[in-house]
């Protein structure tokens, strides 16, 4: 799999055509995942102004400082024929832009744009109203390709072979934050180019799903939630979580935790082309309400992911949007009591034509360590 299957020459084309079908006359991607994703260039954010602009008609360009132009020629943008426009120290890259698209009315800036950016935008292109590119790239981001599914497939893999190390780690006396150290060297040693997160949540750590890592000694018998994932050198992420604990737990966790087991194992199983994104969501609440924790499940069930972790589309409530064939989301359902302790089992699916790709597939019953 190379930079051309995950970032393909016609993707432009595509992105183009979405642009003048919403009825914008441009995009203006600055550096984050939007830029990444059209062109394939990975371009640091600083203060000086790196733009890819898109027009809804002719001919795309991008915006480089002089000094940053060989890494942008070096990139997958390089491939796509783009004229690289290098501006100089005393330039005004946004006049330069905004005189070179001419009168616009509607243009799309890239959803992490700085505030500096499309504040300067804004003063450069007053008659032009600003939406989100989002908007645009929305629909493109969440149809992953053959070839970002197996970019996902890669990184599910790199993730796993973390969790398999994670029982080496953890023992009563260890801190969290210990712990994570290790899971963090493990993470990069796996093929990751970065380390985006370590949650371990420890006892009544536990029941904070977004807990981090603290100073605080593992017990024994104590269940500890572990929610690992980073970046490959590709762009693509990986996200997994699998709950452990230290020597038998107590009896009440055991119980729920077997309730959470099915109920990401029916989620996952929910998972075809058609069925609403909210219907995967009900999958897993359901059983946890069922047996009477429906109040500790305080989350969504799960969020896309591609080449940034939290990504559309969100696999919650109220979104009926249906699945289609490369639509890649996590399955992530979580048990929390305040002050006792917390689980959650996490995997990234892939929509099939058929029905669900597990890019995770280490054990989901609870690893006593």
């Amino acid at each position: 799999m190379t930079s051309s299957d995950l970032y393909p020459v016609s993707r432009l084309a595509a992105v183009q055509e979405a642009t003048a079908k919403a009825g914008l006359d441009a995009l203006l991607l600055t550096p984050g995942p939007d830029l990444r994703y059209v062109s394939g260039y990975d371009a640091k954010p600083l203060e000086r102004l790196t733009c890819l602009v898109v027009p809804a008609s002719g001919e795309a360009y991008m915006m480089v400082p002089r000094l940053e132009l060989p890494a942008a020629q070096a990139s997958p943008a390089s491939r796509l024929g783009l004229e690289f426009v290098a501006w100089d120290e005393t330039d005004d890259p946004y006049a330069i832009a905004a005189a070179r698209l001419g009168r616009v009315g509607k243009v799309g800036l890239a959803d992490r744009m700085w505030a500096m950016s499309s504040l300067r935008f804004r003063e450069v292109l007053p008659e032009a109203e600003q939406v989100l590119a989002g908007s645009v790239l929305r629909e493109l981001r969440m149809r992953k390709s053959p070839a970002e599914a197996a970019a996902l497939r890669e990184a599910g893999q790199a993730i796993d072979a973390v969790h398999r190390q994670v029982p080496e780690f953890l023992r009563a006396g260890r801190t969290e934050r210990e712990v994570a150290r290790d899971i963090t060297e493990a993470i990069l040693a796996s093929g990751h180019q970065t380390v985006d997160f370590v949650i371990v949540a420890s006892g009544p750590n536990g029941a904070s799903p977004h807990h981090d890592v603290s100073d605080r000694v593992i017990q024994a018998g104590e269940p500890v939630v572990v929610d690992i994932g980073g970046q490959l050198h590709n762009g693509y992420c990986s996200d997994s979580t699998r709950t452990y604990s230290v020597g038998e737990p107590p009896a009440e966790f055991a119980a729920y935790y077997e309730v959470l087991r099915q109920a990401q194992e029916a989620a996952c199983a929910a998972v075809r082309p058609g069925v609403s994104c909210e219907s995967i969501d009900a999958a897993a609440r359901r059983i946890i309400a069922d047996a009477g924790y429906g109040e500790y499940f305080i989350h969504r069930t799960g969020h896309g992911i591609g080449i940034e972790t939290h990504e559309e589309p969100y696999i919650v409530a109220g979104n009926g949007e249906p699945l289609e064939p490369g639509f890649a989301f996590s399955v992530e359902p979580g048990i929390y009591l305040p002050g006792r302790h917390g689980a959650r089992i996490e995997d990234i699916v892939v929509c099939t034509e058929s029905g669900g790709e597990r890019m995770n597939n280490t054990p989901r019953e609870l690893v006593i360590v």
